[in-house]
């Protein structure tokens, strides 16, 4: 299945203006799902950008976006901690309720997985919950910056260096920590779990997978990543993660992306619209096949996907481009190469000599024609002649009807 991006915003209780990108499969998504980044880390870490992307391909809609103070995020790192990391995650499902459809499955990366097992109780829609390398208790995260903690405690604060990078640390933060019962919090959750976890992990080790499993109390399985990285830098791992992630949630989460398919498959002729996302981004739904169309940025749209005066030139265009073939095929000529190029303008209606309209403007469209192969001039000029005759042509040309209705 093809997929498509967006770019979107959402804010925090404190009112910081949160960057996240939302993968979509170009058809109705199955299920909508909100993926947590691991500590420090952002929404394009390649573990979950190529398993959102993955996730897509298989139906699923998945939010990823960037934690108060990180990557396109704004606000003060210095100022967050655990609680505020499930608060930005509240905030992202309700992003998703408002404009697309609320989380039924959530996914976290390391701390990002301590983080979603706190906020799916909190989420009354959320059916499904899969971590990877995550720890069982928050405060697992204290080693990372073991050797600093004291300075933290004396200071109230203290830049520390987490995978190369400089971060200040409050004391508040090692606070937050100490609140959150970690894996003897879970006898609570009543949503399906899915524990990713490698046995050769160095940072979280995978005796913390086994506490989160035990714990649990709903339907839960296990996984194991093999020799996988806690990042999952590998390209395969992330991928396998998609994979496994993918057919386990057909399972708990509503329609299969082929139910979903069937569903949507149009008969012949009938083309659907659908607003997508705010303010021009829409879904176009032809038979089997799943489109986008938005307006360019400059005129306040996001450029998800072409233009709708794109689509009229390009069914003009490919109408063209068929009918040449059709016609140089029956007729046995040497056309190797069909281009068409098009392009619309709004023009003065005294410009068009051959107009019966004489004041204000028209449209007008310009067809070049790139015809390539051994062919004489009486050749060429016959296709010209036969490009003016392809059914969309006659159609814009000629007298129409356009009725609408509500249904």
């Amino acid at each position: 299945m093809s997929t498509r991006s967006e770019k979107l915003v959402f804010h925090n209780p404190a009112g910081d203006q949160l960057a996240g990108r939302l993968e979509l499969p170009n058809g109705k998504p199955r299920a909508y799902a909100l993926f947590a980044h691991c500590f420090t880390c952002s929404k394009d870490i390649a573990a979950a950008s190529r398993i959102a992307r993955a996730l897509a391909r298989e139906g699923l809609a998945v939010l990823r976006f960037d934690f108060t103070g990180l990557g396109g995020s704004d606000g003060d790192f210095s100022n967050t901690n655990f609680s505020s990391n499930v608060d930005d995650l509240i905030c992202a499902a309700d992003h998703l309720r408002e404009h697309y459809e609320a989380p039924r499955l959530l996914i976290g990366h390391s701390l990002g997985g301590a983080a979603v097992l706190v906020a799916a109780n909190k989420l009354e829609e959320v059916e499904a919950v899969a971590t990877i390398a995550a720890p069982a208790d928050p405060a697992h995260v204290r080693h990372l910056i073991a050797s600093d903690v004291s300075a933290i405690e004396e200071r109230g604060v203290a830049e520390v260096s987490i995978g190369g990078r400089p971060f200040k640390i409050q004391k508040q933060f090692l606070d937050d920590l100490e609140n959150h019962d970690g894996a003897g919090g879970l006898s609570a959750l009543r949503k399906a779990l899915l524990v990713f976890h490698s046995p050769l992990d160095t940072i979280v080790g995978i005796d913390n997978a086994e506490r989160i499993y035990k714990s649990a109390r709903g339907y839960k399985s296990f996984v194991t990543l093999a020799d996988a990285d806690h990042l999952l830098s590998r390209k395969d791992d992330a991928e396998y993660v998609a994979s496994v992630l993918a057919a386990w949630s057909t399972r708990y989460l509503p329609g299969t992306r082929e139910e979903v398919e069937a569903e949507e498959a149009l008969p012949h002729g009938t083309v659907v619209v659908e607003e997508s996302a705010r303010p021009f981004t829409n879904r176009v739904a032809v038979g089997r096949h799943r489109l986008v169309a938005d307006e360019p940025i400059s005129v306040g749209g996001k450029d998800e996907g072409p233009g709708p005066y794109d689509y009229l030139l390009a069914g003009l265009g490919a109408c063209t481009s068929m009918t040449l073939r059709m016609y140089a095929d029956h007729k046995k000529w040497p056309l190797d190469q069909v281009r068409v190029e098009l392009r619309h303008a709004k023009i003065h209606a005294e410009d068009c000599a051959e107009c019966e309209t004489k004041e204000g403007r028209i449209d007008r469209i310009e067809i070049g024609l790139v015809v390539e192969g051994e062919l004489d001039a009486a050749q060429r000029e016959r296709l010209l002649e036969i490009a003016g005759r392809c059914p969309v042509h006659r159609t814009l040309k000629g007298e129409k009807e356009i009725v609408t209705k509500l249904v």
